[in-house]
């Protein structure tokens, strides 16, 4: 028998192309069956503060309470230095504090130890008052494309990263909380893109108190399907941002490309029911388009 390299390439591509086609929703199906966990999974919305319309923090959360959105992501700056506001607020309320979004000074990542010692010391004080708050965990990312200088992306960096944060995680665990990975897309950072790179660093770290998340926004030029994107992180996924997918506006500010049904279908099938948080600006008035965003991703969840 004749070997036909040419047409051995040909066959081969064309039969990668229709696998990464079906890829998606033969994946979907396969999981659905192997786990049977969508009835457990609930879409609990959460706001970060500057979401809802209102001055104070007691109008945004009545705003909120009267919306069905049960979650605050607060910033961590803001909440070390107003810890008891927002504990008062709080109080009575149906509203619990989804993930805190960083606060931290320095980076984990740098060359100089300084900076790391500035990292961990400011990341200890946000993860204690995380589990003061009962928050999911604090959000963190090991490296910012202008914080320099920064280690190299080689394995030993990697080690390092993991031996810093199963320390970081013990201490979450401590509080009643954890510490939460998030990717970003490349023009923001070099480390950690894609969501299955995160989780993979929670799977070798294998600390209980080390999680991931995944952000539609950053997903967006990362990750070839959400749904997958998702799926990867498995049981270490504590966290989902969510924004328009052009603009990083409200969902349904950028029209028919705020499509989020498959990345649903993906937290569907793990029975995820913790928070999926507004982490975006707003194009118009926040009083009509917030609403709509609500009821954009409402529906989309119902379809998946």
């Amino acid at each position: 028998m004749t070997f036909d390299r040419r047409r051995f390439i040909r066959t081969s591509l064309a039969g990668s192309a229709a696998m990464v086609a079906a890829g998606c929703g033969s994946f979907a199906r396969a999981k659905t069956d192997e786990q049977g966990v969508a009835g457990k999974a609930l879409l609990h919305i959460s706001f970060q503060e500057g979401t809802a319309p209102g001055e104070t923090l007691r109008e945004k959360f009545d705003f909120m309470e009267a919306h069905g959105v049960t979650g605050f992501e607060p910033h961590g700056k803001a909440m070390l230095s107003r810890l008891q506001e927002m504990k008062d607020a709080l109080k009575g309320r149906n509203i619990r504090v989804s993930a805190i979004c960083a606060g931290f000074d320095g980076f984990i990542l740098s060359t100089d130890p300084a900076v790391r010692k500035q990292c961990r010391d400011t990341m200890a004080e946000l993860i204690v008052a995380a589990g003061e708050l009962e928050s999911t965990g604090v959000i963190i990312v090991p490296a910012f494309n202008k914080q320099l200088p920064v280690m190299p992306h080689t394995q030993g960096t990697r080690d390092f990263l993991c031996e810093q944060f199963d320390e970081m995680g013990t201490f979450a665990q401590q509080h009643g909380t954890t510490v939460i990975f998030e990717p970003l897309n490349r023009k923001e950072a070099f480390y950690l893109r894609q969501v299955a790179d995160a989780a993979s660093i929670c799977r070798d770290i294998n600390n209980p108190g080390v999680k991931c998340m995944g952000d539609f926004w950053h997903m967006t030029w990362e990750e070839n399907c959400d749904m997958a994107a998702f799926l990867s992180a498995g049981e270490y996924l504590q966290h989902v941002h969510v924004a328009s997918r052009k603009r990083r506006s409200m969902p349904g500010e950028d029209g028919e490309a705020d499509n989020y049904v498959r990345g649903f279908k993906g937290l569907k099938m793990l029975g995820y029911d913790k928070y999926v948080s507004f982490e975006c600006g707003c194009q118009g008035d926040r009083k009509i388009v917030v609403p709509a965003a609500l009821e954009l991703l409402r529906k989309q969840w119902d379809e998946a």
